[in-house]
């Protein structure tokens, strides 16, 4: 018997941001199975059936209220026009009550400052989290419970998640079709959408900066050489040569453009591409190690342990392959349940 199909369920609040709200519908309303099957049914929904009143200059109708909700194998709130003031209410009584309709599978996604609707109703507690970076001092601060990590472009804490600023709602969707039916598929989506399958980096790199002289050196073309060899061994001073700079000089400007140090950018380079040689090749562990710069399978065992809680063995297991003609409602991660 096929189950029920995966229902990602969108909540439109009044002033909602329209291109956000699209999102959902255009990841995972993209995404079909190896017969061209849906894997997942979107559903659009307000606190009350209706029109509902968007931050552009017209209104939406949408046909479900918050009934909806109950439904949910995900639920995506995208952002709406209520400037984060820590006097405003960002947790009405009415859209407490639809959160309360969840069921306790449901995973819940934030885009954008709608994490401020999370944060408001205790779901980020303890937890690490992120928002946009424009706001993310004053998120911290009216949430002293939550771990604000700004420099990201999203956060996969398991059952809730939380995006950056518009295109990374794109990149969270995405990993989540990923994490859900493996690379294959989620490349396939980002392709039909004309957008790249992963982006680089995190927020830092569009935090609003001086604008840099002319001539002066970036890091950018030696992270694309990096790239490339990344079943090398890289040190610093050959990062720093390749651009040309000191490694001091080399190590402040790359943290600068890509909001992390190079030594951490690079071993989450090489999870990134252990992770897709695991999900699309049949090539024995001791050999993605080495081709991800790894060196052994032990290192490889060992960053995979800390970065996703998993073996390279298990994360194999449960992403290479979705089998034929299956869907489900409740997703695992070997991230956290």
């Amino acid at each position: 018997m096929v189950s029920p199909l995966h229902r990602v369920v969108v909540l439109a609040l009044e002033g909602v941001y329209p291109f956000e709200l699209s999102i959902p519908v255009r990841i995972f309303g993209t995404a079909e199975g190896p017969d061209g099957e849906p894997l997942y049914e979107v559903t659009t929904c307000g606190l009350t059936g209706g029109p509902v009143t968007t931050s552009a200059d017209f209104t939406i109708t949408v046909p479900h209220g918050s009934e909806a909700l109950r439904t949910a194998d995900t639920l995506v709130i995208p952002p709406f026009t209520c400037g984060p003031d820590a006097s405003r209410a960002w947790l009405p009584a009415e859209l407490a009550e639809a959160l309360a309709l969840l069921p306790p599978h449901a995973r819940i996604v934030s885009i954008c400052t709608a994490s401020y609707v999370l944060a408001a109703a205790g779901l980020l507690d303890g937890r690490r989290a992120t928002t946009h970076w424009n706001e993310a001092s004053h998120f911290q601060r009216a949430f002293p419970r939550i771990e604000v990590d700004e420099n990201v472009l999203f956060v996969d804490d398991g059952r809730v998640l939380t995006a950056a600023g518009v295109a990374a709602g794109v990149d969270l969707c995405l990993h989540l079709l990923r994490r859900d039916h493996g690379s294959e598929i989620a490349n396939r989506v980002a392709r039909l959408c004309v957008v790249p399958p992963w982006r680089e980096g995190g927020q830092a790199q569009y935090i609003e900066r001086p604008m840099p002289e002319p001539d002066a050196a970036t890091t950018a073309a030696t992270r694309s050489w990096a790239l490339r060899h990344l079943d090398e061994p890289l040190s610093l001073a050959q990062l720093a040569a390749h651009a040309g700079m000191s490694v001091r000089t080399f190590c402040r400007r790359f943290a600068e453009e890509v909001g992390a140090p190079p030594g951490q950018w690079l071993a989450q380079r090489r999870v990134d591409h252990a992770r897709r040689l695991l999900e699309t090749t049949a090539l024995p562990v001791d050999q993605v190690a080495a081709e991800a710069g790894f060196g052994t399978a032990a290192s490889l065992r060992q960053h995979l342990a800390a970065t996703l809680g998993t073996s390279p063995t298990a994360y194999r297991r449960a992403f290479r392959a979705v089998p034929q003609g299956h869907h489900t409602g409740t997703p695992t991660s070997p991230d956290r349940a």
